[in-house]
């Protein structure tokens, strides 16, 4: 399995930040090669075997693999060691319809799963808390990224030491979008300057999730400087990485995980 590695603007050791690559692609298959995501619709035995596969490259064990059953929510959910030593019934109540996730947990993998929507990676490394969010567009409208910052703080990070990263996700020229979403930023209070421009031939309204994300990141304390844009499209690069534009939503998912390792 190949594997990005996602860094930070600033010193994060021991924090390690991951991101999948679809692999050797079948166009006829829109789960190949590796998809982490159990719930689009993929063979469970084909996500079982992406995750071992991945938990091996890792050095972690399989039940220390964590992620949620994502909804576009704005839910946040911390978690320490009881979560991870829960039996599969508890653990799943637990995660899902979560689209965030926060620990303190050494060893653990936390991650989401996209195509298109924008991963963001966040750590207080002096305070050993690590983060992760789900930020589709109505994530972004629901400003989850903030609220990911605040439960950080709340078992421990300090603001203005978080280090924030993003992942592959839909740039603004693919993020094509109807007047409704457009509405749904402004009333939420967007500076829509920053974040939209109109397509000059079709009229039609983009939106950089991306920036939308940093924007929320910055009013809730995180320095700017502390803050890492991704390098990649999944729309544009759909034989890299998983796009539900490119191939509908039934398609695996790429997967963006952090790791904190005892150093």
């Amino acid at each position: 399995m190949t594997l990005d590695e996602l860094k930070f603007n600033g010193d994060a050791k021991g924090i390690r930040v991951i991101q999948t690559q679809r692999g050797e692609v079948n166009a006829a298959n829109s789960y190949s090669q590796w998809n982490l995501c159990h719930y689009t619709g993929d063979e469970a035995q084909h996500v079982f075997e992406s995750r071992l596969k991945l938990c091996q490259q890792l050095g972690i064990d399989y039940d220390h693999l964590i992620m949620p059953r994502q909804v576009h929510s704005c839910r946040v959910t911390a978690f320490d060691e009881k979560l991870v030593a829960s039996p599969s019934r508890i653990r799943k109540l637990m995660l899902d319809d979560v689209d965030a996730l926060v620990t303190t947990v050494p060893g653990v993998c936390i991650g989401v799963n996209t195509a298109d929507c924008v991963p963001i990676a966040l750590t207080d490394p002096t305070n050993g808390v690590i983060a992760i969010a789900h930020a589709g567009w109505r994530g972004t409208v629901g400003r989850i990224a903030e609220d990911t910052v605040k439960v950080m703080e709340a078992v421990g990070a300090k603001i203005s030491n978080i280090l924030a990263t993003m992942g592959v996700s839909i740039c603004q020229e693919c993020f094509e979008v109807g007047d409704e979403v457009v509405k749904a930023f402004e009333d939420a209070g967007f500076d829509m300057s920053l974040i939209m421009h109109r397509n000059a031939s079709t009229g039609k309204a983009h939106i950089n999730l991306q920036e939308a994300n940093r924007q929320v990141l910055i009013a809730a304390g995180v320095p700017p400087s502390n803050i890492t844009l991704p390098e990649h499209c999944s729309r544009c690069e759909s034989d890299r990485y998983f796009s539900a534009r490119r191939l509908g939503i039934n398609s695996g998912r790429t997967f963006t995980g952090i790791v904190k390792y005892n150093v």
